[in-house]
């Protein structure tokens, strides 16, 4: 379990500074460059590593549902749109908004296919989401 936890930090340390990178790069090029790059290098990581362990393409690879491919230009475009808001609101108000937008989906994908009411819990989380982020938009105003 201690492994998994310290896997989750790690990995989301990574992906701050991936965004952070991202986001410098767009305001010095522009987003499109940026998640052209970020794709470029995660590609040639990736396929690195999948030539060097192995089973890069297992078999069955291409037999899934044509809609299973749609992740690759969706990830282009939160790349490029979280490139470009980093440079307008700031790494920090940009990562909060990732994470709420994240939950919000979350629990409206857990209503909307389980057709359960939203548990007690996911409710305080939502509105604890939303206050913080009403409270950082008038810390910004104030300031």
């Amino acid at each position: 379990m201690i492994e998994a936890v310290v896997l989750a930090f790690v990995a989301g340390g990574l992906v701050g500074v991936s965004r952070q990178l991202n986001g410098r790069l767009a305001v010095s090029t522009s987003a499109l460059f940026a998640s052209f790059c970020n794709h470029l290098v995660g590609f040639g990581l990736l396929t690195a590593i999948g030539l060097a362990i192995g089973g890069l393409l297992s078999d069955g690879a291409f037999s899934g549902p044509w809609h299973i491919y749609f992740g690759g230009p969706v990830g282009v475009v939160f790349v490029a749109l979280s490139s470009w808001i980093i440079g307008q609101i700031g790494a920090t108000r940009s990562t909060m908004l990732i994470i709420a937008g994240q939950v919000l989906g979350g629990v409206a994908l857990d209503w909307v296919l389980t057709g359960k009411p939203v548990s007690i819990a996911a409710l305080c989380g939502i509105i604890l989401i939303v206050a913080g982020v009403i409270v950082a938009q008038r810390q910004r105003s104030a300031g």
